[in-house]
């Protein structure tokens, strides 16, 4: 009997699975490559069920004689390690990001003579509806929290991309790209103080207060379902930080970053240009501490962020403070510098690594931009921030826009720099 090899991410059954499952069948006997949980949210979203539940499921479905996890979209691993003589595969993937996917399993199955054999879809008005569920359920506070926490279990590095509001949340929601064989997409959202204050045409100096800015994670958390961070600045008096951790624990916010400086905020990219004040060890761990403490789950996080870098005060000071911070509780450590090549970067991550192998380590790097993902996670560290360069980009295509229509009083000209309205607004759930 003929081996044949269906991949399932099985997060949503529906009549379609079923059917394919069934003529695969009928072709010999049917192993399913269940993906894993970490395979599913990295080119679709977060799965609902997870990867041990979606297993019993699949193997209980009739035409099934074994299940195996599949770790990537990537087909190469499994059809070179069980050699399936069939893949059987909808006919959906013959376009869109999935094609070269497609492409990648036909030259696999000619290296040693398999053969594709794909079905007709079945378009189900239904899987809409179970989506649209899954996501709301995504959506829900409970569910939301501890998402970043259970990512960086699953990959490393994750990425995080800057939203200041709902529509720029909803591009990192559903931007997908194919790259050498996998579709990737970004992990999560930073919500940044300069992002919000420049969206509101406002200094960055804390001017923006706690409710405009609880405003605005509310906006994003309204349309998206992926994890948050937010950029809390130095989180204020430590009785302040109380009620705001609380806040966003509640709402369904991953995680806050909070710096160790104090005084009239300025944006750390300034560097020792103009004045910045470091606190004390003793008086962010006591911030830290209280954080902690008003916590009522585990999955919510308090990161601290080291300025010892920015503001020239050496590497063993960023050390001691970093060690200091961990002890008082802090879930992970954001590592900041303004040098435009990573080497104080990279040599902080190899000192901290030294004695402490498991607290997530976060770098910005907005000006150490030649650094890949890659490189990074060789580096140990666990979370990349890309943290301002979407409002960054729409600030000049704006500008251009309203130059090109006051230059030939009227807007005709201006089409050729602006998405289709009609495209514009599949962006936005259930616009029709």
């Amino acid at each position: 009997m003929k081996k044949v090899y269906l991949s399932l991410s099985s997060d949503i059954i529906h009549n379609g699975h079923i059917k394919i499952i069934s003529r695969a069948a009928e072709l010999g006997e049917l192993m399913v490559g269940v993906m894993t949980d970490e395979a599913i949210a990295r080119f679709k979203r977060f799965p609902t069920v997870t990867f041990e539940e979606r297993c019993e499921i699949v193997s209980s479905l009739k035409g099934v004689s074994s299940v195996v996890p599949q770790d990537s979209i990537d087909y190469e691993k499994n059809l070179l390690k069980y050699k399936p003589d069939i893949v059987v595969h909808g006919d959906d993937w013959l376009t869109g990001t999935q094609a070269p996917v497609r492409a990648k399993v036909i030259k696999v199955l000619e290296s040693y003579g398999g053969k594709l054999v794909e079905f007709p879809y079945t378009v189900n008005p239904v899987e809409e509806v179970m989506e649209a569920d899954a996501r709301r359920i995504l959506s829900m506070p409970e569910q939301r929290r501890g998402r970043l926490k259970q990512l960086l279990k699953m990959k490393k590095p994750v990425t995080l991309l800057e939203a200041h509001n709902g529509l720029t949340g909803l591009i990192i929601e559903n931007t997908k790209i194919e790259k050498n064989g996998e579709i990737i997409q970004f992990d999560g959202m930073w919500v940044s103080s300069l992002c919000d204050s420049t969206a509101k045409g406002k200094p960055d100096i804390e001017l923006v207060d706690n409710t405009s800015r609880l405003n605005t994670i509310d906006q994003i958390m309204e349309v998206t379902t992926k994890p948050i961070i937010l950029d809390g600045d130095s989180g204020g008096l430590v009785e302040h930080f109380v009620f705001l951790v609380k806040t966003l624990e509640r709402m369904g916010v991953s995680a806050v970053i909070i710096e160790d400086k104090e005084g009239l905020k300025k944006n750390s990219l300034f560097g020792t240009e103009v004045s910045q004040t470091q606190c004390s060890i003793e008086a962010m761990s006591e911030k830290i501490k209280a954080g902690k403490e008003a916590l009522t789950t585990h999955d919510f996080m308090v990161i601290a962020r080291i300025e010892s870098l920015i503001l020239e005060q050496g590497m063993d000071d960023a050390i001691a403070r970093a060690r200091a911070y961990v002890k008082a509780g802090a879930d992970g450590i954001m590592i900041h510098s303004r040098q435009k090549t990573p080497d104080e970067i990279f040599e902080f991550c190899r000192i901290f690594r030294e004695k402490d192998k498991i607290t997530p380590l976060v770098v910005v790097p907005t000006t150490f931009n030649m650094v890949t993902e890659e490189e990074f996670a060789e580096h140990g560290v666990n979370i990349v921030i890309y943290a301002n360069h979407l409002i960054r980009s729409a600030f000049p295509a704006m500008q251009h826009t309203a130059e090109l229509i006051l230059q030939n009083s009227r807007c005709m000209e201006a089409d050729k720099q602006v998405m289709p309205i009609k495209e514009i607004l599949t962006l936005i759930p259930e616009a029709k």
